[in-house]
């Protein structure tokens, strides 16, 4: 029995929602006919209370495509220093938008209103970048999983209409914190500017993501989105396993907490782990004893065929997901004990 718990990426399309792709109508999504990809696009508009939304190949090209949207050469972002966007999106923003990263020390890859605040260039200072957006995400990929706090992000959004910022969310794996907190996808359209919302993660559908917005950034996602070379053609295949997965999958993400959760506190007794890092969704990350080599347990772990990450820096990483059955939850838990 394999047990890959390396991401929430790597699930296989489920009996029902293989069932799906098969039956969709598809057309030519980029003369905007297909219409499964537009029954797709206009289900997360509504979700989220937002103008308009577009389906994308991946999650990185969405955000590379809103931060193309939200700026001009030259300028800066803000973003915590653990940002997807800066770390995992191959320096994107730069080569995509000519746009420079004001890094923020945050908390579990979360920052604060104040610290928007207090690394905003002055407009009238030329010798610095202009700065124009705060990308934000949630949850947080090497913060572990973390939930902001609503409260949080709606002070950054003040800071950001003070300040005349755009404001982006990096959602690949918002569908977590929404079942973890108490807010609605319209409490978040209402919020953001722009927000990136992956179905291929913990929905596990095999590939998409969808950025939904204001109409005045989205006018413009269509030119940028052929740009990056996004355009699609018969890909309502695709968008069917989207639907699918909200409305059948969604809710089932919290087996994936509790089970994260249950690892956290089994890892947290082990005689060879030095740190469990808090779990509030499907990441859990962790640390060993010093005197314990990586090498060794991840071996280990390999020869029960367990796979996991390595973060680096002396970090693992666990992310469950719908294809991480119980039998399979049963086998890691009797491994660890």
């Amino acid at each position: 029995m394999r047990i890959d718990l390396r991401s929430d990426t790597v699930t296989r399309p489920s009996a029902g929602m293989l069932d799906a792709m098969i039956a969709a109508h598809v057309g030519d999504d980029v003369y905007k006919e297909d219409p499964t990809v537009n029954a797709l696009e206009e289900k997360i508009a509504d979700l989220f209370g937002m103008d308009q939304a577009l389906y994308f190949p991946t999650g990185s090209m969405t955000n590379q495509a809103a931060i193309k949207m939200h700026t001009q050469p030259g300028e800066q972002l803000i973003a915590d220093k653990y940002a997807h966007v800066f770390n995992y999106e191959g320096g994107g923003v730069s080569f995509n938008s000519g746009v420079s990263c004001k890094l923020v020390d945050g908390h579990r890859g979360m920052i604060t209103a104040e610290q928007v605040k207090e690394n905003i260039n002055p407009p009238d200072f030329y010798h610095s970048p202009l700065t124009s957006l705060v990308c934000l995400e949630n949850t947080t990929n090497k913060g572990g999983g973390a939930c902001y706090d609503f409260g949080e992000i709606l002070e950054i959004k003040k800071v950001c209409d003070d300040h005349n910022l755009g404001l982006h969310l990096d959602g690949a794996r918002l569908w977590n914190a929404l079942l973890t907190t108490d807010e609605s996808p319209k409490d978040y359209g209402r919020v953001f500017d722009t927000i990136s919302i992956c179905l291929s993660k913990g929905l596990g559908a095999p590939m998409g993501s969808v950025l939904v917005g204001k109409k005045k950034y989205m006018d413009k996602a269509m030119r940028v989105r052929k740009v990056l070379g996004g355009g699609m053609r018969q890909v309502g295949f695709m968008a069917a396993a989207g639907i699918y997965a909200i409305d059948n999958h969604w809710q089932k993400m919290h087996d994936d907490h509790t089970r994260a959760k249950e690892l956290a506190a089994a890892l947290a007794g082990h005689a060879k782990v030095k740190a469990v890092e808090p779990v509030e969704t499907n990441i859990l990350i962790f640390s060993l004893n010093d005197d314990v080599k990586e090498t060794d347990f991840m071996a280990k772990l390999k020869a029960n065929d367990i796979h996991i990450s390595s973060m680096g820096q002396g970090k693992l990483r666990i992310v469950t997901h719908y294809d991480y059955t119980a039998a399979m939850h049963d086998k890691f838990l009797e491994f660890l004990s």
